[in-house]
């Protein structure tokens, strides 16, 4: 009886039967995952899917400056479009498709650039510590209000004047206590916000989101 004949392919002239570690190595190699288990694939999938959802919350110029494909762009867009649970989930699926198909420095350059966009710019947090230090030179001083007036020509002047006096009066209704943080009211957190709105507004810049104090 005459023997089945093995299935497979040629490669370079070289017959791989299907099924053997040469046709599993060669597959492992077209996808990138040499070496790689089950378990491994699954996990690098779903990072890269959860990665590529980050990428729908990145800044404009931040994603302009990956240079991504139209491919995935486009794919991206439609995961922002849809609200259905489950097209949203295949949408999201193809998306992961679509980034394990990415070289690793396009995989680490999208990492740094999600870092970079969570971590506040070098800038961004000078100006909340020069709002600090406005702040607690207008409660603290009064020859600071006109200084500050010099720098802020549209500023409210009644209104920051009543900011500053309830200020000093929260202060002085909860004196400093060894080893307890001051604890400050109101009039103290709205002084800070007015600084710093007006320091972004005067620098043109989007105002900074944390609060340092």
């Amino acid at each position: 009886m005459a023997r089945k004949p093995t299935r497979g392919y040629f490669v370079r002239g070289q017959f791989v039967a299907e099924g053997s570690e040469l046709d599993q190595e060669l597959k492992r190699e077209a996808k990138g995952t040499d070496g790689l288990s089950r378990t491994d694939l699954k996990k690098l999938s779903d990072k890269l899917q959860d990665l590529g959802e980050q990428l729908l919350t990145l800044r404009g110029d931040l994603l302009a400056r990956l240079e991504l494909s139209d491919a995935l762009l486009d794919a991206l867009d439609e995961l922002r479009r849809i609200t259905n649970f489950e097209g949203r989930r295949r949408q999201s699926q193809y998306v992961g498709k679509l980034m394990r198909k990415l070289p690793e420095e396009s995989i680490a350059a999208i990492e740094a650039a999600i870092e970079e966009q969570r971590k506040p710019s070098a800038a961004a947090t000078l100006q909340l510590h020069l709002a600090e230090q406005w702040r607690d030179r207008l409660i603290a001083d009064d020859g600071a209000l006109t200084e500050w007036l010099a720098l802020d020509t549209g500023a409210d002047v009644q209104h920051l004047r009543t900011l500053i006096r309830q200020a000093r009066k929260d202060a002085q209704a909860s004196p400093d206590k060894p080893g307890e943080a001051q604890r400050h009211g109101r009039a103290y957190r709205d002084i800070f916000q007015l600084v710093k709105a007006a320091l972004a507004r005067d620098s043109g810049d989007s105002e900074p989101t944390a609060d340092p104090s």
